[in-house]
Order: C-alpha cells, then sequence, then structure tokens
C-alpha cells in the first residue's frame, strides 16, 4: 500500500496523494485502512499545519471505492458493514483533523472520492474536475455521515439531484451547487493550492484549531442551546497564547508573525 496512497510533508504542509492512475485513482479496502493510519498522526505532529489531498495526475481526483471490492467486501449486507466501518474511519480521521485541510481536484471526482472531499475545509477544483454520487446506478445507498456531510455543504435540494439523477457535473456547476469554493484552471490549479497551503500555513495555529471546534459547535446545535462552560470559554483561550502576544507584537510592529502553535 505503502506506494498506493503518498504522504509527503513540505514547509508545514503535508500532501496525501491518491496514486493509482490507471484505475482513476480509485480506492480500495486496503486502502481506506491506509488512508486513515496517514491520517490520523497528523492531528497530533506539530510540524504539519495544512493537510492537502489530490490525485496523482490531471485525469481523476479519485473514482471512489474500487468497484474491484465489491465482489469481496461488499457482497452482502454482512460484508458491507465490514467495508463501511474501514471507509468510515477513513473519512472520519479526515474530518476529525484539528488542522485545515485541503482537496486539490482534477478531473473525476466520483462516489466516495467526492463523498471523501466533503469531509475537508476547502475545496479547489480545476476547470476539468467532473463529480457525482451514482450510488443510485449501482443499486446501492450512501451511509449516514456522507449523507450528513452532503446536506450541510449543499443543501437538500442539491443533495437530490446529485444522489437521485446520478449524473455527473461539471466544475462550475460544482461550484454553483456550493460542492467547491473555487474554480481554477488546470495548468495553474498546482501553484493556486500551494500558494493558499502556505498562506494558511502561516497563520496562527490555535485560531484554526479553535475556529474548526467552534464550527462543529455550531453545526451540531445552531441554537447554540446547549453549549458547556468549555464550550463558552472557547472564543477567549487563544487570548493566553504566545500566538496572540506574538501576532499583537507582529502587528504594532508592522511585520509578519512567526506563530508557533502555543
Amino acid at each position: 500500500m505503502t506506494n498506493e496512497i503518498l504522504l509527503e510533508r513540505r514547509d508545514y504542509v503535508a500532501t496525501i496523494t491518491f496514486n493509482r492512475p490507471s484505475q482513476r485513482n480509485a480506492i480500495n479496502y486496503e486502502g481506506w485502512l491506509e488512508l486513515r493510519r496517514l491520517v490520523e498522526p497528523l492531528a497530533v505532529d506539530n510540524e504539519t499545519r495544512v493537510v492537502v489531498f489530490t490525485g496523482q495526475g490531471f485525469e481523476a481526483f479519485s473514482a471512489g471505492a474500487d468497484i474491484k471490492d465489491f465482489d469481496e467486501y461488499r457482497v452482502d449486507a454482512i460484508k458491507a458493514r465490514i467495508y463501511q466501518k474501514a471507509f468510515d474511519g477513513a473519512i472520519n480521521a479526515i474530518e476529525a483533523l484539528p488542522k485545515p485541510t485541503i482537496c486539490l481536484i482534477k478531473g473525476f471526482c466520483i462516489g466516495g472520492g467526492c463523498e471523501l472531499t466533503l469531509a475537508t475545509d476547502l475545496r479547489v477544483a480545476a476547470d476539468n474536475a467532473r463529480f457525482a454520487i451514482p450510488a443510485a446506478k449501482l443499486g446501492i445507498v450512501i451511509g449516514y455521515e456522507e449523507m450528513r456531510r452532503l446536506i450541510a455543504l449543499i443543501g437538500r435540494g442539491h443533495a437530490s439531484y446529485l444522489l437521485m439523477s446520478g449524473r455527473i457535473i461539471g466544475a462550475k456547476e460544482a461550484e454553483d451547487f456550493g460542492l467547491v469554493n473555487t474554480v481554477v484552471p488546470l495548468d495553474d490549479i498546482d501553484e493556486f493550492v500551494a500558494e493558499l497551503a502556505s498562506e494558511i500555513s502561516q497563520l496562527a495555529p490555535l485560531s484554526h484549531k479553535q475556529h474548526k471546534q467552534i464550527m462543529n459547535i455550531v453545526k451540531n446545535d445552531p441554537q447554540l442551546s446547549s453549549l458547556t462552560p468549555e464550550d463558552h470559554d472557547l472564543p477567549f483561550q487563544n487570548f493566553d497564547s504566545e500566538d496572540f502576544s506574538e501576532g499583537r507584537r507582529a502587528f504594532l510592529k508592522r511585520r509578519k508573525p512567526k506563530f508557533k502553535g502555543r
């Protein structure tokens, strides 16, 4: 599996690449397990401040679950539950990362590949990107976690369109749906995402972490009716951090801050 999913670290940015271009970067059962194994340590890696997910080549981000797995891992409900556990483990680990995550999407982003992008914070698509969740064409159903993320991101109406039509939509339509944040020409997307990731990595890691926590709280409790004392304290914790002191000094001196994440 070491060659089918690659992990590279450079200047506070970790990049995970799905490396099966001849299979349009489809992810098999072992791949979901490997993805979780690679992602979980990044949550506590102080040298990683941003995580980028992408696919090898320009033809596909990921075509999703490897159809060849179906005979062995998804042939009936019992085996499908085992497969789902591996899939959920990987996607939940991505969603749980306490640092910014970006998907760099070229070409096909289908099924489980598209569902993976829902667990990240930002999605940047090349103008050749194509999206679909064709579960109904296979006679299968997406799970509760995928459905929760899909509806939260694009709303029930657009989610219904994708799931009930099974159609492939282009990058511009995906942007209109809110499925991606922005669309960039294919020739420019690598540089665009590299600059975005670098810019984000230079900002305060504690701010990113707390913002993600607060977003999750607001998403799960929009009325803020069940905030704990710890939840109420979240927006104020950073005022006691070294990073706030550094940010304040840098602002007053009109220089670039050097944040340490503490």
